[in-house]
């Protein structure tokens, strides 16, 4: 479906990867590792399968805690022994995280072009809290909604209609801006729009359709607004 821009009233954000750099945690493992680049795609890679195997198995837990087992799975994998509070440290990471050039002023934009905005993340509530204020983005927002209110991770369906529940408007008046191809296959599945920000220039996942929109700035989503 090609994306409706007529269709939307409000807009919705993914957080990590779409607003914050995930990699810069990369520079915290570095201060400890030697070789920090493979430990850090492996554990955000188990951080998300967890996520996705946590929906199917009714072991769902706070994402900080799924990031934290994450976190120690990847050390052990690649041998690197470093001591317990070392491993909190890396972790706490992400409540600084690098924050992307547009994401104030491109959401800034929208909010001045009319356009409710809020995020939608797996992050739990203090996580969230934190981004948000690292950010400098609490005045741009609505709201956060976090996965912790209904227990249950992205892809699933749930999460997007709890979010509109919460939002008061209807799915298909949403557009959901994301980094995650799986969380776009998981709006779209919903009834949103799925929107999906391409910051690192990479192929589309070759099964179920296609994004309704691909952009690679906030920006872009704000030009095909209008706004």
């Amino acid at each position: 479906m090609a994306f409706d821009p007529e269709a939307v009233s409000t807009v919705t954000f993914d957080s990590y990867s779409t607003l914050v750099d995930v990699d810069a945690a990369e520079k915290a493992l570095a201060e400890r590792v030697s070789d920090p680049e493979p430990i850090s795609k492996l554990w955000r890679a188990r951080s998300l399968e967890y996520t996705f195997v946590a929906n199917h198995v009714d072991a769902y837990q706070p994402f900080y805690e799924m990031n934290r087992d994450a976190l120690e799975y990847a050390l052990s994998a690649h041998d690197a022994d470093i001591e317990d509070d070392e491993r909190d440290e890396i972790l706490s990471v992400y409540h600084e995280l690098d924050v992307f050039d547009d994401v104030r002023d491109g959401i800034e934009r929208l909010q001045n072009g009319g356009y409710d905005c809020y995020v939608v993340s797996n992050g739990n509530p203090e996580m969230l809290d934190s981004m948000v204020e690292h950010a400098d983005i609490g005045d741009l927002l609505e709201d956060t909604i976090s996965a912790d209110e209904i227990g249950t991770f992205k892809p699933d369906a749930e999460l997007y209609r709890h979010a509109a529940d919460r939002i008061g408007t209807p799915v298909e008046e949403l557009a959901h801006v994301t980094a995650g191809w799986f969380d776009v296959i998981g709006a779209k599945h919903a009834g949103l729009q799925g929107v999906w920000l391409n910051r690192k220039d990479m192929p589309w996942e070759p099964f179920d359709g296609e994004p309704d929109l691909t952009v690679d700035s906030i920006h872009d989503v704000a030009d095909e607004l209008g706004v």
